[in-house]
This record gives structure tokens, sequence and C-alpha cells, in this order.
């Protein structure tokens, strides 16, 4: 074999193989719908959707834009967060449907309720 051959076959090889890998990429992306997600902003001594309804899988993230710390806690202990300062984030993923009723245990007249149905 030529140098000139060997050159050639190893760039058809390359692009070959990158023509597969972007298929099979492009096969991902479109099997794994994006997962998803709701959010809950903490203002003013509130949740801001104190109501909300998800289906199973969907990833909540409070997020205190308050000037005072806050926490989300479940009622029934599913999920707790540490406290949140200004600016901290707490997400959970709902894997499976329920009601659960949350609160921050700092400030306990402040509640919610996040609804999963399928």
């Amino acid at each position: 074999m030529t140098r000139g051959f060997k050159i050639l076959t190893f760039q058809v090889s390359v692009i070959a193989a990158g023509a597969l890998m972007m298929g099979v990429v492009a096969d991902m992306a479109r099997a794994a719908p994006p997962a998803a997600a709701a959010s809950v902003t903490i203002g003013n001594f509130t949740f801001n959707s104190p109501t909300l309804t998800v289906k199973p899988g969907t990833t909540v993230t409070w997020t205190n834009a308050d000037d005072i710390p806050h926490t989300v806690l479940s009622k029934d202990g599913v999920f707790k967060s540490k406290v949140l300062d200004t600016g901290d984030r707490f997400s959970f993923t709902f894997a499976k449907a329920g009601q659960f009723g949350y609160y921050c245990s700092l400030h306990p007249h402040m509640t919610g309720i996040v609804t999963v149905k399928a």
C-alpha cells in the first residue's frame, strides 16, 4: 500500500466514524425527552406558587429571593432543604404521584402543596 492510499483510507474511516457518532447522538437526543421542571420563588415571607401540580419525574426548584433565610420541608419528611440564604436554591424530583405539603421551619405560617399527578 502506498502512503497516500493509507492516508486516504484513514480519512475515510474518521469521516465514517464521525457520521456514525452523530447518528447515535441524534438518536439519544430524540429518545430522552427533557426532564420536566417547575420553580417556586420565596419572597416576602411567602412561596410565590403555594399550590403546584406537576407530573411524576418533575424537578421542583425553590429559590430564596427574600432578604432573610428560609427552609423548605415536606410535612411527611420526604424532602428537607438546608437553610437557604438569599439566592440559594433547593431542588427535589418528585418520582411518584401524591400530595406533598411543605412549609418553612423558620416561619411555619409559610406553607405550600405540590400535587403530583400522572
